[in-house]
């Protein structure tokens, strides 16, 4: 027996050593570097420094508040429209195949070469969302140099990026319910509506709850989608800033890794309540 565990420790230790190295070294070394001051190579102790700062930083607050209003509108937002979809395909469409891998393409293409593409479908002068909407003869905005608009227009292109992940894992959780209840359902006259709300969703619970967790997480750590949809920038005035990029911001531009530690603490810590309050919602909706 004692070999065994000699050995399942000695096959476990590679995998041990990455993510001690790649994942717990760097949340304990941002941790001890949000009490230190200086640039990156002179750094000092400085107490709390950083989080008074931080916590006084009116530009930190609006970087935490659009963080939460692009989490809480467009993971619920693009959740609904993923499960419609993977309803529509799995019940209505008989070749699947060809439209996952279709939904799933955005999924494997790069965020920065995407935002380029959004980056004309904004545009207020000839892009194709004004285009359309000019058809219809609605108003065509500024969607990107309106700073009203800006944080709006990451939700759009957030809400984009997130179908193909949620809609190909929807289908597979579609794929694993069991026939039985829908030939049930039928021979007792069920209607569509019917099957849908009373087997198909309670059955797709896990699944909503996995892919809630993750989307939520991400979303609380969105940088790359607003790198790429303002070339570079967070919109005009930071309008479209977030926490990851106010984080970005302090270590990379202004110089200042103490601050960015600070505020990539507080992030974390603010991810783990959020992630715990959501388990605890899900465990009562499953039960």
């Amino acid at each position: 027996m004692k070999d065994n565990q000699k050995k399942a420790w000695l096959f476990l230790a590679p995998a041990i050593v990455c993510v001690t190295v790649f994942s717990i070294w760097p949340i304990l070394r941002a941790f001890t570097m949000s009490f230190e001051g200086g640039p990156l190579i002179d750094l000092h102790f400085n107490g709390f420094s950083n989080y008074q700062y931080i916590f006084s930083d009116p530009e930190f607050w609006r970087a935490i508040m659009n963080t939460a209003i692009y989490s809480f509108l467009a993971v619920p937002i693009a959740l609904v429209i993923s499960v419609a979809l993977a309803w529509f395909i799995f019940s209505k469409i008989k070749h699947t195949a060809f439209f996952e891998t279709m939904f799933f393409m955005p999924y494997v293409t790069s965020t920065i070469a995407i935002g380029i593409v959004f980056r004309y479908i904004f545009n207020g002068e000839y892009g194709l969302l004004n285009f359309l909407l000019k058809l219809v003869h609605l108003p065509q905005p500024d969607w990107l140099d309106n700073p009203s608009l800006s944080l709006v227009s990451l939700i759009i292109f957030g809400v984009w990026s997130s179908l193909a992940f949620n809609i190909v894992i929807l289908m597979g959780a579609l794929r694993n319910i069991e026939p039985n209840y829908y030939v049930l359902a039928d021979m007792y006259g069920a209607t569509s509506k019917e099957k849908f709300w009373r087997i198909t969703v309670p059955q797709l619970v896990p699944t909503l709850a996995f892919l809630l967790t993750v989307n939520l997480i991400g979303a609380f750590k969105i940088y790359t989608q607003v790198y790429a949809l303002f070339n570079g920038q967070a919109g005009v005035g930071n309008s479209a800033m977030t926490a990851v990029y106010y984080i970005y911001n302090k270590f990379q531009i202004v110089g200042t890794p103490g601050v960015a530690m600070a505020a990539t603490v507080v992030l974390f810590l603010f991810i783990l309540f959020v992630t715990f309050l959501q388990r605890k919602l899900m465990k009562k909706v499953n039960s």
